[in-house]
C-alpha cells in the first residue's frame, strides 16, 4: 500500500480496526458508515489520507464504492438502514468522497446541488433534529456541517463563483463574533474549540482556520485574521503542536497529543500558502 515506511505502524493499527463492527470496511453488519468513532469508515478514510495513501489504492476504492451504494437519486446518503436522512450526514459522506477525488462525479455534482437547495436562510445548513429542545438557538444553522460542507465545495469549480459559499462563510465568521451554542446541536466557540484539534475530526479552531483560508471572501476578514492569529499563537517554531485528541487515536504516530505532528504542520503550511494567493 502507498504509505511511507514512517506510517507504516499508523496504516497497520487503522486497518487493525477494520472488523470492530462485525462488518467490513470500519462498519457494521448493516453498513453503518458513521458508527464506531474514532474509528468509523469516514474518519478512518481520512487517517489513511492524511498518512499518504493514494485514492486509487483498491482498500479505498472499496470505501469509495460502499459510500457511492448509500447514495439516492434526490442527492442525498441513506448512511442508516432505517430513519430520517440529516444533511450533516450527506455531508459528512460528500467531503470524504470529495477528498477520494469524486467531486465531477454526476452523482456528487447532483448531491452539491441539494446542499444548495436546502441552504438555511442564516446561510448554514441545519438537520430538523433538537437533541436539546426548541430553545432560540436552534433556529441557527449548525456551524460543523456548515464547515464540512465548505471543506467539500473546496473540491468544486464553485468555490468563490457561487454568492451562497459566500453567505456560509459569513454565517461562519459571525459565529467567531459570538460564540454562542447555534443550532440544534448546540456548535459553541469555547476553551475545546481553542484547542488545536488534528486530524480534523470536530468543530474546532485549526479546521475552522484550515477551510476559511481557500475562501477569497474571508482571507481579509479582521474575524478570520483574528482566529488565525490566535492559531499561529499556538504554533512552536511554525509547526503546529496537538492538544486534544482521543485516547483511541493515542497509537497514532501521526496526531501524538502535546506532540509536534509534521502532518499537521503541513495543513497550517497550506494555509499560509493560501493567504500568500489572495
Amino acid at each position: 500500500m502507498s504509505v511511507s515506511e514512517k506510517y507504516r505502524k499508523d496504516l497497520e493499527e487503522i486497518c487493525a480496526h477494520r472488523y470492530d463492527l462485525g462488518g467490513d470496511l470500519w462498519t457494521s453488519e448493516d453498513k453503518r458508515i458513521l458508527k464506531g468513532s474514532p474509528f468509523s469508515l469516514i474518519e478512518s478514510v481520512q487517517y489513511l489520507l492524511e498518512i499518504g495513501m493514494k485514492p486509487e489504492e483498491p482498500l479505498l476504492m472499496e470505501a469509495a464504492d460502499l459510500l457511492f451504494s448509500l447514495w439516492r437519486e434526490d442527492g442525498r446518503f441513506q448512511v442508516y438502514p432505517k430513519g430520517a436522512l440529516y444533511p450533516c450526514q450527506t455531508i459528512h459522506v460528500l467531503n470524504t468522497l470529495g477528498r477520494l477525488g469524486y467531486a465531477k462525479d454526476r452523482r456528487l455534482q447532483r448531491t452539491f446541488q441539494h446542499l444548495l437547495e436546502i441552504q438555511h436562510e442564516d446561510g448554514g445548513w441545519r438537520c430538523q433534529k433538537f437533541s436539546y429542545g426548541h430553545g432560540p438557538e436552534t433556529e441557527f444553522s449548525n456551524p460543523f456541517p456548515t464547515l464540512i460542507a465548505l471543506d467539500a465545495f473546496r473540491y468544486t469549480t464553485w468555490i468563490n463563483q457561487k454568492e451562497e459559499l459566500n453567505e456560509a462563510i459569513e454565517f461562519l465568521l459571525r459565529h467567531w463574533t459570538t460564540k454562542l451554542p447555534l443550532g440544534p446541536c448546540h456548535y459553541g466557540i469555547g476553551t475545546l474549540f481553542s484547542q488545536v484539534e488534528y486530524p480534523f475530526r470536530t468543530y474546532n479552531l485549526f479546521y475552522y482556520v484550515y477551510v476559511l483560508s481557500y475562501y477569497d471572501c474571508a482571507k481579509g476578514d479582521p474575524r478570520f485574521l483574528d482566529a488565525l492569529s490566535q492559531l499561529r499563537s499556538k504554533t512552536e517554531d511554525g509547526q503546529i503542536v496537538v492538544e486534544r485528541s482521543v485516547p483511541k487515536l493515542s497509537k497514532l504516530s501521526f496526531c501524538k497529543k502535546g506532540e509536534k505532528s509534521a502532518l499537521a504542520t503541513m495543513k497550517y503550511n497550506e494555509i499560509l500558502k493560501n493567504l500568500k494567493h489572495q
